[in-house]
């Protein structure tokens, strides 16, 4: 893992110098949508899988003054349709968050509002209603508190010896393999349920951790008053759309849109797909939004805005906890990383 992280962060500096080289100018694009998950203070944690999905405010800060420098203009998603007739030839930056984190309105609204920069959550319905658990966060708070965990996906029970970070890191990968179901034929939802018991008969309670880390009804609507502020739909469960049947995965979209109005009185424009990667956000979804009404649709697939996108099928730049640094927002907003990767 620190091999891999070394590479990327070589990769970005390389990235960097050519930009200020003036090489490569056209990849940029039209401009950037950057996602977010958590934005909070720095912790010290005993193990964090999910240490990619979180960035301090400080950051948040940070990234955005560095793209005022670069002469970036900030849109919101509601306005990312116009952007491709838009005169205004300056390159924009669109800020989205996943998931619908307190945090995002403790930490991460009033850097907005400050800087008057405009942002999208997209909130999952069933965070909203304490309906629903967030995987990553119960298998994290399952691995940390035990030093020996057992959990059956199906495939008879399979008992884990943490007694370091590593350990728990291939844990922690055995238990995401069936869930995003590279392992195993357990249905996401039947998965989800299993690591559920095993994290309960261990003492954990993973609707609490929903409760402690998302937003309510009320949270939701204090959000979408705040200057600059627009709430999108994310699904109801967060399952990976690809596996859903078309009927269901048409659900997940309009019902998560049906809770979002009814908590704020508009109903959203934007999707964002979970996971969002090119196994999880394929065409059908694609067209499937494109059914649910919706004018805009964000996916996890890296890589600028071009001139002529497919609004149902945009890609996004990840802001990630491992590399906070202004350096690394001027290279990935360059485009060229991407363009690097495409050959």
């Amino acid at each position: 893992m620190a091999a891999r992280h070394t590479a990327i962060r070589g990769g970005l500096i390389a990235s960097f110098a050519l930009s200020r080289g003036g090489l490569l100018r056209q990849a940029r694009g039209r401009g950037a949508i950057f996602t977010l998950h958590h934005v909070r203070p720095e912790a010290a944690r005993p193990f964090a899988p999910n240490g990619h999905l979180e960035v301090t405010p400080g950051f948040l800060e940070t990234a955005i003054l560095t793209l005022k420098a670069e002469g970036y203009r900030f849109v919101s998603t509601d306005d990312l349709a116009g952007t491709g007739d838009d005169p205004d030839l300056r390159p924009f930056a669109c800020f989205t968050l996943d998931d619908g984190y307190r945090d995002n309105l403790e930490h991460a609204a009033p850097v907005f509002e400050r800087h008057g920069v405009p942002f999208t959550v997209y909130a999952t319905a069933g965070f909203i209603q304490r309906s629903h658990t967030l995987w990553w966060e119960t298998a994290t708070e399952l691995l940390t508190r035990n030093d020996r965990v057992s959990v059956d996906f199906g495939e008879g029970l399979r008992t884990f010896t943490l007694t370091d970070y590593a350990s728990r890191d291939s844990a922690f990968d055995y238990i995401a393999s069936f869930i995003r179901g590279t392992r195993g034929t357990l249905r996401e939802a039947d998965a989800v349920a299993k690591l559920d018991g095993a994290a309960r008969a261990h003492g954990i309670d993973p609707l609490g951790i929903t409760e402690r880390l998302t937003l309510d009804r009320a949270g939701i609507a204090a959000l979408a008053k705040v200057p600059g502020a627009t709430i999108g739909a994310h699904t109801v469960t967060h399952a990976a759309l690809s596996r859903l049947p078309d009927a269901e995965a048409l659900r997940e979209m309009t019902a998560s849109a049906d809770v979002v109005a009814d908590i704020i009185g508009r109903r959203p424009s934007s999707l964002a797909y979970p996971y969002g990667d090119a196994q999880a956000a394929t065409a059908r979804e694609e067209r499937l939004a494109r059914e649910a009404g919706f004018t805009t649709a964000v996916t996890t697939r890296p890589g600028v805005i071009g001139p002529s996108p497919a609004f149902a099928m945009l890609r996004r730049i990840s802001l990630n906890g491992y590399y906070q640094r202004a350096l690394y927002v001027r290279a990935l907003a360059s485009g060229i990383p991407f363009r690097l990767m495409a050959g």
